[in-house]
């Protein structure tokens, strides 16, 4: 079946993080994207994992005839991707005016961490970064020290995937104007974005600015993870009332425990449940709590999380040919995704088949 973005071109100047990835769910969702890296770029890597589902082709930015020939692909297409730092595409002669000009419905998409604009915005920075100024980062980790959640709420959560949504947005508005236009995508505000039901739990008083001491961050009992005989650790989600006593029910416990509801019984209710966790190995209470509404899975590394059987079943991780790889999401009633390996390709052949 034809991916949902069948027909759509793309022109992904090469970078690293989050706009890749943006092009990946992009190719993933059918549309054709071409990715421009230099010469030097090593090649063959990464086509089966975040490089995957499209052609690449390489070319000299500096080199004049080079970037004219990677303008020519630009006409014919409906969206760019540059990530460089604000002004790069301009002095390359590949900024939005040098683009939208021969390509009036081009949508001209620019991911960077601290937008287009702003005293920071010339800086270098990494995902830790833009977090820490949005205070997702603070609301992370232990109780004496902030911890980085992976790379996943800038580049990914924050970035690409307000990316991809803008791109999506302005090739629906195009439907109706019938022009292009530049988005702005900065991982400082995905990431804010992405933390405004906490903000909103927070101006309800129902937060405190304190890690470690609240519903969410590990601190409620029924919230957290729990170490097991053996070493493994289970998941606890039991946040409803309901939930919460087909937990205590399956763990054997009695029905006069600290209070729930009480952060200041809250340690103790935890001490409680993880010497009960610590009574069985996480295999043991995997079985105990399969199939029921208790909220309590197994913490499991990628490769067993390949394996499980509803990872499995639904192939969202599978093993591909270079480790385990994750599947395209979203999915239609009537479109395909796919995640078929990239392969390297030339300019002129592209350019070519998008013109004809």
């Amino acid at each position: 079946m034809a991916g949902a973005l069948d027909g759509i071109r793309v022109v992904e100047l090469a970078g690293i993080g989050p706009g890749p990835h943006a092009a990946m769910v992009l190719a993933d969702l059918g549309a054709d994207v071409i990715r421009v890296e230099r010469p030097s770029a090593p090649q063959g890597t990464g086509l089966h994992h975040t490089l995957r589902g499209r052609t690449i082709v390489r070319a000299d930015l500096k080199d004049a005839a080079e970037r004219a020939a990677v303008l020519d692909l630009v006409a014919v297409a409906d969206v760019l991707i540059e990530g460089y730092r604000p002004g790069v595409a301009e002095r390359l002669g590949l900024g939005p005016d040098a683009c939208l000009a021969p390509n009036p419905r081009l949508v001209y998409a620019r991911m960077t961490g601290w937008g287009q604009a702003g005293e920071l915005a010339a800086t270098a920075g990494h995902d830790i970064n833009y977090i820490s100024l949005t205070g997702v980062l603070h609301a992370v980790g232990t109780a004496e020290q902030p911890l980085p959640p992976l790379n996943l709420a800038g580049d990914y959560g924050g970035g690409s995937m307000f990316l991809v949504t803008g791109i999506l947005a302005a090739l629906l508005e195009r439907t109706l104007s019938g022009r292009g236009q530049v988005v702005d995508a900065a991982m400082v505000d995905g990431a804010a974005v992405l933390v405004q039901p906490i903000l909103e739990l927070r101006a309800g008083g129902l937060w405190r600015d304190e890690r470690a001491a609240n519903i969410l961050d590990g601190a409620a009992p029924y919230y957290r993870t729990y170490r097991c005989r053996g070493g493994g650790h289970v998941a606890v989600g039991a946040i409803e009332p309901q939930f919460y006593d087909e937990l205590i029910e399956l763990l054997g416990l009695p029905g006069d425990l600290p209070d729930r509801d009480d952060p200041a019984q809250w340690a103790d209710l935890a001490e409680v449940l993880g010497t009960a966790f610590g009574r069985r190995t996480r295999e043991e209470w995997s079985e105990v709590f399969a199939s029921t509404d208790a909220c309590v899975t197994p913490v499991l590394t990628f490769e067993e999380a390949a394996r499980h059987p509803q990872v499995a079943g639904r192939g969202t991780l599978r093993h591909g040919p270079d480790g385990v790889e994750a599947a395209a999401a979203p999915r239609f009633s009537r479109s395909g995704t796919g995640a078929a390996p990239g392969r390297v390709g030339r300019i002129e052949e592209v350019t070519g088949r998008w013109s004809a």
